[in-house]
Formats: structure tokens, C-alpha cells, sequence
């Protein structure tokens, strides 16, 4: 008789999990740091708040980031000036924007790593999709199955509102499917539109200015995890 441990063995795969490509992409609309305070005051209408620009200014300059990449243009939020303001109602034409291009930027990212990988789509048996940007059923997990052509068998694990940690969250549930799934190739994707969070700027509020200033560097980053079935010593491992 075939025991327990003697199944899950079986099941399990050997080694720790790693890590065969990356592939990243970013939205089209770059602005640089230095100059962002100037344009996040014109296009909220907040020139008149020239204390608090400098504040901003002063953020800005620390940060040590030098661009910024943003789905949000200018003719986007002239189109949606309700995003512009601070207070006022805006869930509904976020959620339209970002329930589209979440899944196209992670589609952009993962198209460069499976070609870094060079097998065919094809092998993928899991998929983990993260983001913080909207919710949507069916979710960005399955919509881009779809934009990349994956198999309906895929195996997929959607995460939404997981915040800054979503790296880290994700990180280990690939590495757990990896590393107990015989034979799995997991494609992990976590993608980030900000376009959810950005609003005008408030005397009342200074914490509000530390998203814009420091966190809304835009960038999709996927990772694609597999286990190994080369030698330990020339397998690129990551340890925890």
C-alpha cells in the first residue's frame, strides 16, 4: 500500500525554487521628478497653494528617484477633472481605466520575460496575478490569459489590495507552488496603475503628498518562477 508520505513525495518537487527570467514594462507617459511639482500643481488647480508646493518641491528633490512613469496623462485628466480634486466622486472612471490597462502592462512585461525564459507558453501551469488597482470579476488574472494566449488548464491565483507588500506576498506563493508541484512553471505578475489613488492636494492633509512625491513611480514588474532540473551548482536560487 502506497503511504501518505510516499504520495505527497511523488507530488513534491526536489530542490528549492528559482528563478528562470524577468521581464518589466512601464506605462508610455514619463515625467521628470524635478519638474513633477510644477505639473501636479497646474493640472490639480492648486497653483495658489504656493506654501505647500514648496513642501512638495522639498519631497520631491529627497526622493532621489529621477523619473516617473504614468499612465495618467494630461488629456486624461482633463477628460476626468473630478480625478483632479480631492474629495470628489471618481471611483467609477478609475475603475474603468484600470480594469483595461492592468492586464495590458502585465501582458507587456510577461511577453519580455517569456522570451528571455525561450519555451514555449505553453509549459506555464500556474499564474499569480497581483495588483492594488481595481477589482474586477473576472479578474486580471484571467484577462490576461487571454491577451497572451495561456491555456484554459493554467492554474491561476488572483490577489487584489495587498498593497506595498505585494512583492514579498506573491513572492512566497510562487515559491510554495513551485516547490510542492512536480514539473510547475509559475508566471507571476504584479502590475500597478496608480490611477486609483491620485487626487488633488489638501492644507489640511500632508500625508496625502507623500503618495504623489515618493510612491507613484509606476512600474510592472514580472518575475517567472520554475523548478530547476539543472545540478544545484548551477541553479540560480533564491534563499529565504
Amino acid at each position: 500500500m502506497v503511504t501518505v508520505e510516499e504520495v505527497r513525495k511523488a507530488q513534491r518537487a526536489e530542490g528549492p525554487a528559482t528563478v528562470l527570467a524577468i521581464g518589466t514594462a512601464t506605462p508610455p507617459n514619463c515625467v521628470d521628478q524635478a519638474t513633477y511639482p510644477d505639473y501636479y500643481f497646474r493640472i490639480t488647480n492648486s497653483e495658489h497653494k504656493v506654501e505647500l508646493k514648496e513642501k512638495f518641491q522639498r519631497m520631491c528633490d529627497k526622493s532621489m528617484i529621477k523619473k516617473r512613469y504614468m499612465y495618467l496623462t494630461e488629456d486624461i485628466l482633463k477628460e476626468n477633472p473630478t480625478m483632479c480634486e480631492y474629495m470628489a466622486p471618481s471611483l467609477d472612471a478609475r475603475q474603468d481605466m484600470v480594469v483595461v490597462e492592468i492586464p495590458k502592462l502585465g501582458k507587456e512585461a510577461a511577453t519580455k520575460a517569456i522570451k528571455e525564459w525561450g519555451q514555449p507558453k505553453s509549459k506555464i501551469t500556474h499564474l499569480v496575478f497581483c495588483t492594488t488597482s481595481g477589482v474586477d470579476m473576472p479578474g486580471a488574472d484571467y484577462q490576461l490569459t487571454k491577451l497572451l494566449g495561456l491555456r484554459p488548464s493554467v492554474k491561476r491565483l488572483m490577489m487584489y489590495q495587498q498593497g506595498c507588500f505585494a512583492g514579498g506576498t506573491v513572492l512566497r506563493l510562487a515559491k510554495d507552488l513551485a516547490e510542492n508541484n512536480r514539473g510547475a512553471r509559475v508566471l507571476v505578475v504584479c502590475s500597478e496603475i496608480t490611477a486609483v489613488t491620485f487626487r488633488g492636494p489638501n492644507d489640511t492633509h500632508l500625508d496625502s503628498l507623500v503618495g504623489p512625491g515618493l510612491i507613484w513611480v509606476m512600474v510592472q514588474q514580472l518575475l517567472l518562477w520554475v523548478r530547476t532540473q539543472f545540478p544545484r551548482s548551477r541553479a540560480p536560487c533564491l534563499k529565504w
